[in-house]
């Protein structure tokens, strides 16, 4: 990652709209491995959607506050090399923290937050994106 030069850092937990229900933009998602949306079979998206659709019921307190051991935030310096080069490739180099939503078990989607909205990034199905030391994480 280049260095920032006066950038407003995007923080991924505003506490000012924790009050608020999530809601999404795709425009950055990307669909190539690794890490990508592309190969994703019908039914896998399909619970991908009700999840999203749930995590919508919910405030970003819920989410990051009261489900933080499954929903949290993670600084950038600990996502992988092939994750940080992605976000460079976006010119997103204002970005310190990013969102892992859990699915389930090791499946996780991936973004960053700007207020209430996640501008979600990766589909992370291995959790390869920031691997945890714990099994079954």
């Amino acid at each position: 990652m280049q260095p920032r030069l006066g950038n407003i850092p995007i923080v991924a937990a505003d506490p000012s709209t924790n009050h608020l229900s999530p809601s999404w933009r795709v425009a950055r998602l990307k669909l190539v491995s690794p890490h990508g949306w592309r190969d994703i079979v019908p039914s896998k998206l399909l619970e991908i959607r009700a999840k999203l659709a749930n995590f919508e019921s919910m405030t970003w307190n819920d989410i990051l506050v009261t489900a933080k051991k499954r929903n949290h935030s993670v600084s950038v310096s600990r996502i992988s090399n092939e994750a940080q080069n992605h976000l460079s490739s976006l010119n997103l180099f204002d970005v310190d923290e990013v969102i892992s939503l859990h699915l389930t078990g090791t499946e996780r989607i991936w973004g960053f937050r700007q207020g209430a909205v996640l501008q979600v990034l990766w589909w992370d199905p291995e959790h390869h994106v920031c691997p945890s030391l714990l099994k079954n994480t």
